[in-house]
């Protein structure tokens, strides 16, 4: 009962008398514009955040209505001066002032030539022959062996890496042991197949080498119209097959001389000559009838005087028969005169001297001339008979000619 005679606050009257307090005046805050002059001075956009940061914080703490906040940023005109209204270009020129010149800026405003740059062409020469890949598909590369395993050879040809070269294409022919044949540091050519891969090794082969170099031998033999000798190693019901220089040549049944026992010439030696030689689809076939008109054609040479009998009379010259080959004497080369008829010079089974002017033993033509045996322009019109009787003296003045003739070509 004694606590019941304590006065209580009366908590109802305190909010009362607190909203009846007097209100204190509002306070006007004073922004010194100073210090942020002098910092829009040593740089327009820190200062300019600052001045955003001031005006945000003063806004959370004091807003009176009758005060107006100025938000909009402070620039700076021609003399210095702040300036309370501000334009998007003063504020974009106040921003591109403050902005670091980049590189492509800084070229606009000064332009460096060449010579301002180290460059050394020697230098940059250099290295692209470093890094210029060795090895093209086709070329021929030298080198060394540095290394024989089981599978192939590897061969140091000057790249970045040394060249693969698989025991299949060691060589022509059977190879008993790689490593005698290719010992280390041996120096041999060897013939790019494929181009170097991601580690700069490139393969190589001294097959495709030795298969170039044949054919090329064999190209020369037939411009040449020569007669090889070959060993027949195997038959087919076409003919029989033959090695030369390490190639696969074939010779139909046609073109032997006992084309119908022909499976009895294994292992015997012929002598042949070319009916066609191409690389490209690895065709060599070859004759041994022909081998009889080329050996003919290897005893005949430009400029030599032979004796021979007209076989048959044609509108443009005759044929000369010169044994196993033929010759063809033409009209433009019988006389420097004019002929009115062929049959006026020569009948078929007379015999004639004349000059070989022309071989070509692919062709198997031989071209002859008589006119370099007269001493004057139709001379073998008159005195045929004459002329083939001094044909051997007269043929030495018409070689001397000759010879003179090639030489200057």
């Amino acid at each position: 009962m004694a606590e019941s005679n304590i006065p209580q606050p009366n908590k109802s009257k305190a909010p009362k008398e607190a909203a009846k307090a007097p209100r204190k005046p509002l306070q006007v805050l004073h922004i010194s514009r100073k210090g942020e002059q002098e910092n829009l001075l040593k740089g327009p956009i820190e200062s300019i955040e600052r001045s955003k940061d001031k005006d945000l914080a003063l806004d959370d703490t004091v807003h009176p209505p009758n005060r107006q906040i100025i938000s909009d940023p402070i620039s700076i005109n021609e003399n210095n001066k702040l300036e309370e209204d501000i334009t998007m270009e003063d504020l974009l020129n106040a921003e591109n002032l403050s902005k670091p010149s980049t590189p492509k800026e800084t070229n606009l405003n000064q332009q460096r030539s060449v010579d301002d740059f180290d460059f050394d062409e020697d230098a940059f020469l250099a290295a692209l022959n470093e890094n210029e890949p060795i090895g093209n598909t086709g070329e021929i590369a030298k080198g060394s062996v540095i290394a024989v395993e089981s599978d192939g050879v590897y061969v140091d040809i000057g790249g970045k890496a040394p060249g693969f070269m698989p025991k299949s294409e060691c060589g022509l022919g059977v190879i008993t042991s790689i490593k005698e044949k290719f010992p280390k540091g041996l120096q041999l050519e060897v013939l790019v197949t494929r181009e170097q891969n991601a580690d700069g090794m490139v393969t190589i082969s001294c097959r495709a080498l030795a298969l170039r170099k044949s054919w090329e031998k064999v190209q020369k033999l037939e411009q040449e119209g020569k007669v090889v000798q070959v060993k027949i190693n195997g038959f087919n019901r076409g003919g029989v097959t033959c090695d030369l220089e390490g190639l696969r040549g074939f010779i139909p049944r046609s073109q032997l001389n006992n084309g119908e026992e022909y499976e009895k010439l294994v292992a015997k030696t012929l002598g042949v000559a070319f009916l066609e030689v191409n690389p490209e689809t690895r065709k060599l076939v070859l004759s041994e009838k022909r081998a009889v008109i080329a050996a003919r054609f290897s005893e005949l040479k430009v400029g030599q005087l032979i004796e021979g009998k007209i076989s048959a009379i044609k509108p443009y010259g005759f044929f000369v028969d010169l044994g196993i080959v033929s010759g063809l004497l033409h009209h433009s080369m019988i006389t420097g005169g004019s002929i009115r008829s062929l049959r006026e010079i020569f009948h078929v089974g007379d015999s004639l001297k004349a000059l070989i002017t022309e071989l070509d033993a692919k062709r198997g033509r031989v071209g002859l001339n008589t006119s370099l045996l007269e001493h004057q322009p139709g001379e073998i019109l008159i005195e045929k008979g004459k002329i083939m009787a001094e044909a051997e003296e007269r043929a030495k003045k018409a070689q001397n000619t000759l010879n003179k003739e090639s030489e200057s070509k």
